[in-house]
């Protein structure tokens, strides 16, 4: 089995980072609040007090943090980097969902090293992460690659090798614009279907027997009309990624209709949604 330290310990790295020890291998586990780390310890890891002493002596390196900055922090500080206990033998794996041009930056920063850097980010949320179902979007050399495949299938059910280094990112970030602008589309549909007194629960049960439905716009509509925001995809963490999706295309003119969901979500965090799961939009709308 192999050694592997998981660095951020959110409602996605702990899930993932469960199913690696479920799977045999050797798990040091870092986050910036130890307690965190207190599940996982009682199941079988070990805890590093940085992210450089989690990664010495690891095969793999795993990060699973909030954005650019976090992953600039666990992979590059000067002290406590894990760059800085990796050697040139070890795999990096950047499974945050961070921008395109963070991801080009790092495999340099990594390249400089002589380290090996994959993205690997994933799509799925927490049910996903817990039930080692997650989908492996994947760039890097076919090489490094191939050798993080066994740690990968640990956590996935699927793994897509999409292209170079930061092509993962950018399949992730494209992954996301699609789900969210479907939602931000549902959330304008519900408040104008209930201005005219229709049946939201009947209208969207027969929206969801047509070929226009998808499986993220039924569950987006069930969470709706159940009004369960319970934060499985929390709004501030979609605003985000639409961020790096605008910054990836060259600017909001390149995509209007990327920016303009951008826009909705934002507003929802500025009246104090950021938290809830995305779907919580629905109440920008409700008239």
């Amino acid at each position: 089995m192999t050694t592997i330290a998981v660095l951020g310990l959110g409602a996605m790295g702990s899930r993932m980072a469960l199913n690696l020890l479920r799977a045999g291998h050797t798990v040091t586990v870092w986050n910036r609040t130890e307690k965190a780390a207190e599940e996982l310890v009682a199941a079988g890891a070990s805890f590093a007090a940085t992210p450089k002493e989690a990664a010495t002596g690891a095969a793999i390196v795993l990060s699973m943090v909030r954005d650019d900055a976090a992953s600039g922090d666990v992979w590059l500080h000067p002290q406590h980097g894990a760059f800085a206990g990796m050697n040139a033998s070890s795999i990096a794996i950047e499974s945050s969902t961070v921008s395109h041009e963070w991801v080009l930056d790092l495999g340099q920063a990594a390249r400089d090293r002589g380290l090996s850097l994959i993205d690997a980010p994933v799509s799925g949320s927490r049910p996903q992460a817990e039930a080692g179902q997650l989908v492996f979007l994947v760039g890097g050399e076919a090489a490094a690659v191939e050798a993080a495949r066994e740690v990968l299938q640990a956590m996935g059910s699927s793994i897509h090798h999409v292209g170079a280094l930061g092509a993962g990112a950018l399949v992730k970030l494209a992954t996301n614009a699609l789900l969210g602008v479907q939602v931000t589309t549902l959330a304008e549909l519900f408040g104008i279907l209930g201005a005219h007194g229709v049946d939201l629960g009947k209208a969207f049960e027969a929206v969801g027997a047509t070929s226009v439905s998808s499986v993220a716009s039924q569950r987006s509509a069930a969470s709706m009309t159940a009004g369960n925001f319970a934060p499985q995809f929390p709004v501030a963490l979609i605003e985000k990624d639409f961020g790096y999706a605008v910054s990836a295309a060259g600017g909001a003119a390149a995509a209007p209709t990327i920016e303009a969901a951008r826009q909705v979500f934002s507003s929802a965090s500025q009246q104090g949604l950021g938290e809830l799961n995305m779907t919580s939009v629905v109440k920008l709308f409700a008239r």
